[in-house]
C-alpha cells in the first residue's frame, strides 16, 4: 500500500495533465463514434404513368323503359258468349292462329237468310230479264207500247240493283261470321285472357279479349336533355339518323336487373323534333335485338348511348387531375426525375377518364398516385403505377 503512495506522490503534475487529456479525447471519441448517424433525406415516391394518343368513346347515361316492338290488342268485333279458348295463356302464338270463339249460332242464320234473299233476286232479276225480252220485239212490231218497253227496262235495271244489293248483304253476313272466330293479327307471346268462356263479349260488352306482345325486338324509351342535344350537334352528331362519312354510329347498351350488361346492341333510329318545355327534355329511341326474350316490356333500365368517338385522344384517369380556383393542372415527370406542375385543358369525361385538349403530349410520364406531397421543381423517384398495390 505505502509503495503505491510513494509511486503517485513521484508522478509530475505534467504527468497528470497528460492523463486527463489522453482521458478526455478517449471520451470525446467515444461519443463522436457512438453518435446516430444522421439519416439522407428520402426521396418521395409517386406512382406514374404513360400518356399516349388513342381513339376514345365518350358515352352518356340514361334513365330508359323498355317496350314492345309491338303490343296489339285482341278484341271481340261482334256480340255474343264467349264458346271456347284454343290457346295457352302466356304461350307463343303465330299471326292467324285460332284465338277464340264466339257463339256463332245468329251470325250463321243471318247468312242463311242473305244467301236466300240473293237466289229470291237472282230470280226476280231472271224473270224481269225474259219479261224485256219478250217486249223488245213486240215493240218492234208495235203491238207494245212505249210505256210497256220503259216498264220493263225498269223492272229489269231494279232487279239487277236488289241482285247486287243482295250480293253485298251476303257478303257482310259472311264477313260478320267470320268475326265469331277471333284469330292473332300478329305473332307474339299472349296474355292472359280478359274473359270468362261463357261471358258476354262484345260491342255492346267487355271486347278486349287479350293482348299480344312482339318482343323479338324491344324499342328502348328515354329523355335527353337540350343540352345533350347541343352538345351531339357541336360533335356533328345528328340523332336518330346514319351518316355515311362517320365510321361509326351512335348505339346504346343496356342494364340487366342483376347488374349484367345486355350483349346485344341498339341503334337510335327516332328522336323527337320539339323539346318538351315541361321537362326540357326530347324523347330518343332505340330499337334492340331481343332473341331470348331477357329485356321485358315496362321495366326500366339503365341506358348507355355512344355520344362521341374521339380519334388520337390523350385521356388520363380523373384521379390524376388537380383542379383548382385557378384552373386544373397535372404533375408531369421530367427525364431528370424532376416533376412539372403543369396546367392542361380538359375536355369531356368519360366514366373515371378525362380527355385532355391541350397541355400534353403523347409519351411523356404523369403522376398518376402521390401528387399531394409534391411541388414544382422537387425531385420524385418515380415507380411504374401497376407497381404500387
Amino acid at each position: 500500500m505505502s509503495s503505491i503512495v510513494n509511486f503517485i506522490k513521484r508522478i509530475s503534475v505534467a504527468a497528470w495533465i497528460g492523463i486527463a487529456v489522453a482521458v478526455a479525447a478517449a471520451v470525446v471519441m467515444f461519443i463522436y463514434l457512438s453518435r446516430p448517424k444522421p439519416k439522407t433525406a428520402e426521396l418521395p415516391v409517386v406512382a406514374t404513368m404513360p400518356v399516349h394518343k388513342q381513339d376514345v368513346s365518350i358515352y352518356s347515361e340514361f334513365a330508359g323503359r323498355i317496350r314492345a316492338q309491338q303490343f296489339v290488342e285482341v278484341r271481340a268485333r261482334v256480340e255474343g258468349y264467349l264458346q271456347r279458348m284454343n290457346f295457352r295463356e302466356g304461350s307463343y302464338v303465330d299471326k292467324g292462329d285460332l284465338l277464340f270463339i264466339i257463339d256463332p249460332t245468329v251470325y250463321r242464320a243471318n247468312l242463311e237468310k242473305a244467301r236466300a234473299n240473293l237466289e229470291k233476286a237472282r230470280a226476280l232479276a231472271q224473270k224481269t230479264e225474259r219479261d224485256l225480252n219478250r217486249i223488245r220485239p213486240l215493240f218492234a212490231q208495235n203491238a207494245a207500247s212505249q210505256l210497256d218497253l220503259d216498264n220493263a227496262v225498269a223492272a229489269y235495271e231494279s232487279a239487277k240493283a236488289e241482285v247486287s244489293v243482295a250480293e253485298a248483304d251476303l257478303k257482310q253476313a259472311s264477313q260478320t261470321l267470320s268475326y265469331t272466330q277471333v284469330t292473332a293479327p300478329t305473332s307474339g307471346y299472349i296474355s292472359e285472357t280478359g274473359a270468362d268462356i261463357g261471358a258476354l263479349v262484345g260491342p255492346g260488352a267487355k271486347s278486349l279479349l287479350a293482348t299480344i306482345v312482339k318482343s323479338d325486338t324491344v324499342r328502348i324509351d328515354f329523355s335527353m336533355t337540350a343540352i345533350d342535344y347541343l352538345r351531339s350537334k357541336e360533335r356533328n352528331v345528328n340523332l336518330g339518323h346514319d351518316d355515311e362519312h362517320r365510321g361509326w354510329n351512335p348505339y346504346v347498351t343496356v342494364t340487366l336487373a342483376d347488374g349484367s350488361v345486355y350483349p346485344h346492341r341498339g341503334l337510335l333510329d327516332f328522336a323527337s323534333p320539339q323539346v318538351d318545355p315541361k321537362t326540357g327534355t326530347f324523347s330518343v329511341r332505340a330499337e334492340m335485338p331481343n332473341p331470348k326474350r331477357e329485356l321485358l316490356p315496362g321495366e326500366f333500365t339503365k341506358v348507355k348511348l355512344l355520344m362521341d368517338v374521339r380519334t388520337d385522344a390523350i385521356e388520363i384517369p380523373s384521379k390524376a387531375l388537380v383542379v383548382e380556383k385557378g384552373g386544373a393542372f397535372v404533375y408531369v415527370v421530367l427525364p431528370d426525375s424532376f416533376v412539372e406542375k403543369r396546367f392542361v385543358e380538359t375536355g369531356p369525361e368519360s366514366g373515371n377518364e378525362v380527355i385532355i385538349e391541350r397541355g400534353l403530349s403523347s409519351g411523356e410520364k404523369i403522376v398518376a398516385e402521390g401528387y399531394h406531397k409534391l411541388r414544382h421543381g422537387m425531385k420524385v423517384r418515380p415507380v411504374p403505377s401497376d407497381s404500387i398495390k
